[in-house]
């Protein structure tokens, strides 16, 4: 496959937490519809750990840079069918980037949106976004 035919970049995460909570299966799914929808413009990669266990399974897509939590091999297929006809998947988005910074979700059931922070910033304050009481 040569990139300059790559539309989208889906990041699988395979990491020892993502593959406990059905990354392999999500993995496969997302190829298997790949293949079943006859799509040659979807590259998919497996990635080690993304550094984002509370949300496992996550899928990266780029260059849309849309970080998805808690995937499920229905949510997997459902992403590429999306991801076909030019959407992004409207569940389980964790994070959301708009070209300058991420803007991210709780991984809670109430979406409680967190601050968005740039990288540099999280360097330059080391911020912790997990002393939150409604992590424990």
């Amino acid at each position: 496959m040569e990139l300059e035919d790559v539309r989208k970049h889906v990041l699988i995460c395979n990491g020892s937490t993502c593959l406990k909570n059905g990354g392999k299966e999500v993995a496969q799914a997302i190829r298997a519809e790949i293949k079943n929808q006859a799509i040659d413009d979807i590259h998919t990669t497996l990635t080690r750990c993304n550094g984002r266990c509370i949300d496992a399974c996550t899928v990266i897509t780029y260059p849309d840079g849309i970080w998805y939590k808690k995937m499920t091999p229905q949510w997997g297929a459902q992403l590429i069918r999306c991801l076909k006809k030019g959407e992004s998947l409207s569940v389980s988005v964790a994070y959301s980037y708009d070209g300058e910074r991420f803007t991210g979700w709780e991984a809670m059931a109430d979406q409680e949106i967190v601050s968005s922070i740039t990288p540099a910033e999280m360097q330059e304050e080391k911020v912790d976004l997990s002393s939150s009481d409604k992590h424990k």
